[in-house]
């Protein structure tokens, strides 16, 4: 655990301060997936305390609990009298191929289409089993991806450290944070108990990282607004990644919707992305662009795969992420299985959405810009090794809060929250919503 932590605080500049941590046992994996999740919400927290400290002059202590943030790192949220839809598409996950293990990526529908458009329709996982048999898993990894889609071919640590990527990655830092040393101006409007009272944040982003880390931010009194094109949906998270949250729609090709996505860039404080690296340039709002239309704006943003090297463009997700970097190998070896084995949940989303929310708080009141990767969160992660091997006491009704959280699918409880910091209670006023639910406005 202190090796995890002593590396997110000198990627962020915290001091390295012990935290407290209590209960024990562990998620079972072949790393330390439970140590990753105290470390990452521990590092934010302990960016809030930090934060604090300067506009208060008292520093609030720490705790975080190991049990819920083994849970928090699955899911928060506990319906009553109904379920959230399944995580993934009927034909996403693992298949045999003529050489090896691949993973298809097909919760969108248009990433479905170019896995479909590759390999034929599939109605169901049999058929598709049957077509990605015939194929070597590089040829049907670079076909999928030439067609706009998303795979993975199962590689070793050892094969990754070997390829050009992982190679890029290897010499990236966990978070790279760039301070513009721009004193923002702005006067704190926040208190003890909500320490981002009137920060406002934009939220492109999208399934789980992003969205981990502006809930987070809600959490803490921010005011987020989550942006989504005219159609995406993703309905088995957006119970779990909408709360604290308002959620409106624009098309970034329409010119009016265009205007109001300026009008909302210029106001806001912290703005947070997860389009591959180019996507934004490709709509004429890069970086330059950026900084040009919110002086003083906090620029934290994410990518799959990295920010150099050749796939610094590509397409990814977590579980895609573990099959490249050798993690589900790794744990197909500590298994003895027969397959791929990945981690037990999309650990290196929930932490390094954890750590795009660190990064924020850090830079409030100077402004700067932070990049991260999942691809760099996974190397931090499977060179920290196994981890204990003690089981976590199953969650019970006492693991859940009191407070019933009115959702348009339902009610529903959450878990307690993982991290107590002293006179600051993470809570969220606002029900998870539907996407597209809210207005485009502040």
């Amino acid at each position: 655990m202190t090796g995890l932590l002593t590396s997110i605080q000198a990627a962020l500049g915290l001091p390295h301060t012990q935290v407290k941590f209590t209960s024990s046992g562990a998620l079972p994996s072949a790393f330390a997936v439970t140590d990753l999740a105290c470390a990452s919400i521990a590092a934010a927290g302990q960016a809030v305390s930090e934060w604090l400290q300067q506009q208060t002059g008292r520093l609030p202590t720490l705790e975080v609990d190991r049990r819920l943030a083994s849970f928090w790192f699955a899911t928060s949220i506990r319906p009553i009298g109904w379920s959230v839809p399944p995580l993934w598409d009927p034909v996403a996950g693992d298949y045999a191929a003529k050489d090896g293990w691949i993973r298809l990526h097909t919760n969108a529908p248009h990433h479905r289409a170019a896995a479909e458009k590759v390999l034929g329709a599939c109605a169901d996982r049999t058929a598709m089993a049957s077509k990605v048999a015939q194929w070597a898993k590089s040829d049907l990894e670079q076909a999928v991806v030439d067609a706009g889609g998303c795979a993975a071919e199962m590689r070793s640590w050892a094969q990754w450290q070997a390829h050009p990527q992982g190679q890029a990655v290897n010499a990236e830092p966990l978070i790279q944070l760039a301070d513009n040393s721009r004193q923002n101006a702005k006067p704190w409007q926040g208190s003890v108990a909500q320490p981002l009272a009137g920060i406002k944040v934009l939220d492109l982003t999208r399934v789980l990282a992003g969205p981990v880390a502006s809930r987070f931010l809600a959490g803490l009194g921010a005011d987020v607004l989550r942006i989504d094109p005219p159609t995406w949906n993703e309905p088995g998270v957006v119970p779990e990644v909408t709360l604290g949250k308002r959620c409106a729609r624009l098309d970034l090709h329409d010119k009016t919707d265009r205007a109001v996505f300026e009008s909302l860039l210029k106001n806001a404080d912290i703005l947070l992305h997860g389009y591959r690296a180019d996507a934004l340039e490709r709509l004429g709002y890069g970086a330059a662009e950026r900084q040009k239309l919110t002086p003083g704006l906090i620029d934290v943003s994410l990518n799959a795969y990295g920010w150099s090297g050749p796939w610094q463009n590509r397409r990814g997700f977590d579980s895609l992420v573990q099959m490249s970097s050798g993690i589900a190998d790794a744990g197909m070896q500590w298994k003895r299985a027969d397959k791929p084995t990945p981690l037990p949940l999309q650990a290196l989303d929930h932490a390094t959405g954890y750590l795009m929310a660190a990064a924020a708080i850090r830079l409030l009141g100077r402004s700067g810009s932070a990049r991260l990767s999942l691809a760099r969160t996974a190397k931090l992660l499977i060179e920290n090794g196994a981890g204990t091997d003690e089981p976590l006491r199953a969650e019970d009704d006492n693991d859940q809060g009191l407070v019933i959280e009115q959702t348009p699918w339902g009610p529903a409880h959450r878990l307690h929250v993982p991290l107590k910091i002293t006179g600051t209670p993470l809570q969220w006023t606002l029900a998870a919503s539907e996407l597209g639910s809210h207005r485009a406005q502040w």
